[in-house]
């Protein structure tokens, strides 16, 4: 038995037909026919029920066509990963990155990755930090844009932006505020902030000890929007990183004075990636799209 067989087996339960199956296969009608009945004397069983004028698949074939399918598939999968370690400009990419960046950053970058590299196809995935590591580990995305600092010895990684968090306030706070916010100004404040497993809790959480502000303990949000819409509705104040910056007349973005708190995001991916080239070139040129 050689896979040949099997796409002739398969071409035939399609086709129910000799002739339109030898004319997809490339074969002839006899051709077809004798290696089908090599096929069915392999297996010790009969495929099809066949007729002057019809073939129809017997419960047997029903059963073995699920699973010729399934090697069919892996053979081409095989075959496509052979394809991108050849050409490593081929083929997909699966790059993740974590809930209050994801939905900031993707909409910035695909568009130009689609034209620098038009013959790949690109596929997004959006996990908290923890699960990315795992799945980046694991295999199951290429890349990820992770925070530093994170240190791995599975991984590589290359710095690709870094920015700001502005301090978000309702648009009609009754107090005022400078145009640049001295981080001591935060001290005795309550900020909102993510729930737990948000590596922007973190950094945030981090910021307000340093400057002896308080999170606000009887609300925590799952996202950003949430504590955007929070802020918007006038229940209270907290910290949002730049990308997220929105144009909403309810909230009011105010810069931070230096030092500001600010997050790194860089590029990870295996150390043992095929593609480990191509992922220093996007990082390259993302640093450059990022920056205008």
């Amino acid at each position: 038995m050689n896979f040949k067989d099997l796409e002739y087996f398969a071409t035939l339960a399609k086709t129910r037909h000799f002739g339109q199956a030898s004319t997809l296969a490339g074969v002839s009608q006899p051709a077809l026919s004798i290696q089908i009945k090599k096929l069915e004397k392999e297996l010790t069983v009969k495929l099809f029920e066949r007729t002057q004028k019809t073939v129809v698949l017997t419960p047997e074939g029903e059963e073995l066509l699920y699973r010729a399918e399934l090697i069919l598939q892996q053979v081409d999968d095989l075959k496509y990963a052979a394809r991108q370690f050849s050409d490593p400009y081929q083929g997909q990419l699966i790059i993740g990155a974590f809930p209050t960046l994801a939905p900031y950053l993707f909409p910035q970058i695909l568009d130009e990755l689609h034209q620098s590299y038009p013959e790949m196809k690109f596929f997004i995935k959006e996990e908290k930090t923890e699960q990315l590591l795992g799945m980046l580990a694991d295999g199951k995305v290429d890349a990820a844009f992770i925070a530093l600092p994170h240190e791995d010895k599975l991984f590589e990684s290359e710095l690709v932006f870094s920015e700001e968090f502005l301090f978000a306030v309702p648009a009609n706070y009754s107090e005022k505020f400078p145009q640049k916010l001295p981080g001591t100004a935060l001290q005795g404040r309550e900020l909102m902030l993510l729930d737990e497993g948000h590596c922007f809790r973190d950094q945030a959480l981090e910021f307000c000890n340093r400057n002896r502000a308080h999170e606000l303990y009887d609300f925590r949000a799952s996202s950003l929007e949430t504590l955007r819409q929070m802020v918007a509705s006038g229940l209270g104040v907290t910290l949002i990183p730049k990308c997220a910056q929105d144009n909403n007349p309810s909230i009011c973005y105010i810069p931070i004075e230096p030092p500001a708190p600010q997050r790194e995001i860089a590029l990870f991916w295996r150390k043992t990636s095929p593609k480990r080239e191509i992922f220093m070139e996007i990082a390259d040129e993302l640093k450059s799209i990022l920056k205008s």
